[in-house]
């Protein structure tokens, strides 16, 4: 098996959870994609048009800032990325992280959490955002408890 970081972005900690089942389940390295501004719960107000997320989730150009840059992206030959589904796609802060580092010759599978909605367009709204070489697959909605084997099963499917 190639060398596999879990990357991943959580608003609320639901990503964050299952995130750090899928690393111990498959024995990879983890990273927290971490806003430089952390979002508050006023910020994540998706019924409030000028909430944060709202804002920057009506810009496709939006990338807001990173806490850091310290992924070590080079190390790594899959990259299990994810993050909250935000109005059928990924948060612009993804295409902050990807855009931040070079994905030449990667391979990046996309897992998520999301209240009801799928990926929707996600891949197309992140391909632009990765070198050209680099493979971008939708891979899973894994909302709710996942054990690891059932964590181990997926992955060993994609990576």
């Amino acid at each position: 098996m190639s060398k596999t970081l879990v990357a991943y972005f959580s608003a609320s900690g639901t990503t964050a959870r299952v995130a750090k089942e899928l690393a111990q389940a498959v024995g990879a390295d983890i990273y927290e994609i971490r806003p430089a501004v952390p979002y508050t719960k006023a910020d994540l107000n998706w019924m409030d048009k000028k909430s944060r997320s709202s804002v920057e989730m009506s810009d496709k150009s939006s990338r807001p800032a990173l806490a850091d840059n310290g992924a070590n992206i080079d190390t790594y030959d899959t990259i299990l990325l994810g993050f909250p589904i935000w109005w059928y796609v990924a948060p612009t802060i993804i295409n902050s992280f990807l855009e931040s580092y070079d994905f030449s010759g990667k391979k990046i599978v996309l897992f998520a959490t999301s209240g009801g909605s799928g990926f929707g367009k996600t891949v197309a709204g992140l391909k632009p955002s990765v070198a050209a070489d680099a493979v971008i697959t939708e891979g899973k909605v894994l909302n709710g408890h996942q054990t690891a084997d059932a964590l181990k099963a997926w992955a060993e499917t994609v990576l």
